[in-house]
């Protein structure tokens, strides 16, 4: 995805809620109905109105975490950031620390122990039980 495309949805999105406005404006204005009941038909076209926009932007965000990353993949990549400086583990890690036993023979189930978001406390076991640096270790991780 682009910047143009991004910067082309934002204005698709306000252009929209502006059209939205200016019809809550013009059914106030113009409103058959007592005070109440155009208050409570304002009240349920803004949860629905208010659900959408929480939809568009919760998917914004996804897109926009999943371009930061690919972003951070390609500068790792490039040598701008220096490879490794991030761990991404993929795959079964069951059959990561096979591999990573089998070349370690040192190197325990209790050394391996991975929990989603410890990934520092593993690099920071295996820093200790293999004599590596933190950089080392992560590209080691990755390349799994």
């Amino acid at each position: 995805m682009s910047y143009n495309e991004d910067n082309n949805s934002g204005k698709i999105l306000l252009a929209v809620l502006a059209g939205a406005s200016a019809g809550i404006v013009a059914g106030l204005l113009m409103a058959p109905d007592k005070g109440s009941a155009t208050r409570g038909n304002l009240k349920n076209y803004a949860g629905k109105y208010g659900d959408q926009l929480g939809d568009q932007l919760s998917k914004f965000g996804t897109q926009l975490d999943g371009t930061f990353k690919n972003l951070v993949e390609k500068l790792e990549d490039l040598g701008v950031s220096g490879t490794g400086s991030s761990l991404n583990l993929k795959g079964d890690w069951n059959t990561a620390k096979g591999k990573l036993k089998q070349q370690y023979a040192q190197l325990t189930d209790e050394d391996l122990t991975y929990a989603e978001g410890q990934g520092d406390e593993l690099v920071g076991r295996l820093q200790e039980k293999l004599g590596k640096g933190k950089r080392e270790i992560v590209k080691m991780l990755n390349d799994l």
